[in-house]
């Protein structure tokens, strides 16, 4: 499953809407051993969303997180951002940022269609979602 910004935002943000959620949301696919993915795009993204909105301990504490390899940060080829170029040129009806396109772009050369995230564009792209606690 791969892991967005908004998803590693809610989870780490107390005040965020999505927190609880986000944060029962982990549990369970610790629980349940997802192999969970993300890409250095996501977490430079996430790092500095951390700095602006929660400050620098929130950003630090974020990225040490990551630390031990429980989760693989997948580095973007330039195949990846080639592909995610031409996903932001060919949706002109759509507001993809290039994150979110490069996200694409992993998760298809992954073969990855899940994506725990609370934006809908993942969706928009064609992905499913994982934004719920199932039992």
């Amino acid at each position: 499953m791969f892991v967005d910004t908004s998803a590693w935002f809610a989870s780490a943000t107390r005040r965020d809407a999505n927190h609880q959620t986000a944060q029962e949301i982990l549990r369970r696919l610790a629980r349940e051993r997802w192999s969970l993915v993300t890409s250095t795009y996501v977490v430079a993204e996430t790092h500095g969303l951390m700095l602006t909105r929660v400050g620098r301990d929130a950003g630090v504490a974020f990225l040490r997180s990551l630390e031990g390899g429980a989760i693989t940060i997948e580095r973007p080829s330039d195949g990846d951002e080639r592909a995610a170029s031409a996903i932001v040129y060919r949706y002109t009806d759509k507001m993809f940022s290039l994150v979110d396109a490069i996200s694409f772009a992993v998760m298809e050369r992954l073969a990855i269609g899940v994506a725990f995230t609370f934006d809908r564009d993942f969706e928009r792209y064609g992905f499913a979602v994982a934004t719920a606690v199932e039992p």
